[in-house]
This record gives structure tokens, sequence and C-alpha cells, in this order.
């Protein structure tokens, strides 16, 4: 059912993403084409602001920041399984693999990759204070409109 909550949630989560992306981009090699790769990720942070902050905002001021830092965490889980899944299709059309299985193990050697990029200090200072602060967001509008 939707709540105040949720569309704050979502909206603050999309917003987190999209400005992670944008300072995730100079952390990748020269030359990268990144198409919709921003909006992609916003469009990650609202399903998880909607599906995993909306629910638990309501409980408190700590657990709002605890369930924002776990959002951004499955934010971030989610996009590192759907942008090395796209990457590995990519690679499958030029036969980069030999077979199916060399394919799906490609998929978790490019998660790693892409999440060793990541590791960078501006990329979770966003992730985390903007976690936090979108958590926040979502329970205040959770108090506002019960």
């Amino acid at each position: 059912m939707p709540t105040a909550a949720k569309l704050f949630a979502a909206f603050a989560f999309a917003v987190v993403a999209f400005f992670t992306a944008e300072i995730f981009k100079p952390h990748m090699p020269e030359g990268t084409k990144f198409g919709y790769f921003s909006f992609v990720s916003a469009l990650i942070g609202f399903v998880g602001g909607w599906r995993v902050m909306g629910p638990e905002a309501g409980h408190g001021n700590w657990q709002a920041v605890n369930s924002g830092l776990k959002t951004s965490a499955v934010m971030v889980g989610l996009a590192l399984i759907i942008f090395s899944t796209y990457e590995m299709f990519l690679l499958a059309f030029r036969p980069a693999y030999k077979g199916p299985m060399e394919a799906i193990v490609g998929i978790f050697e490019l998660a790693i990759d892409f999440l060793l990029r990541m590791i960078a200090w501006d990329v979770i200072a966003v992730l985390i204070v903007g976690g936090a602060l979108a958590g926040l967001l979502s329970e205040w509008a959770a108090r506002r409109w019960k």
C-alpha cells in the first residue's frame, strides 16, 4: 500500500543512487560508455527506497539511519548484479566466453571488479551520508503523515 514514507524514501534513494552513479563514473577506465547508467541507477534507488526503506520508516531516528544504510547496501548489491549481468551479455555477444558456465562465472568476476572500483572515499561517503539522510527524510514523512 502506498504511503508517504515509501514515496519520500523512493525519491530520496533515487537521488542518492543518481549522484552515486555520477561520482562513480570517473573511477571507471577512460573511454567507458555509460549510456543510461545514472538513470538506471536512479531506478534501482527508487525501487530500493520503496521496497526496503519505506516499510521500515516510523520506528525512530536511529532505526531510520540504520535502515537507510541497509537500503544503500541493498542498492549497491542490486546494481552490481544488474550491471555485471548486462556487461556479461555484451561480452558474450563478442565471443569472450567459451560456454554458458564461463559466462555465469564472468558475472561474478565483473561484479567483483566493479566493487573494487567502487571502494573509493567519495563513493562510500555519498552512500553512507546520503543513505542516512534519506532514511531520516522517510522517517520524517512517516511521522508527518500517519
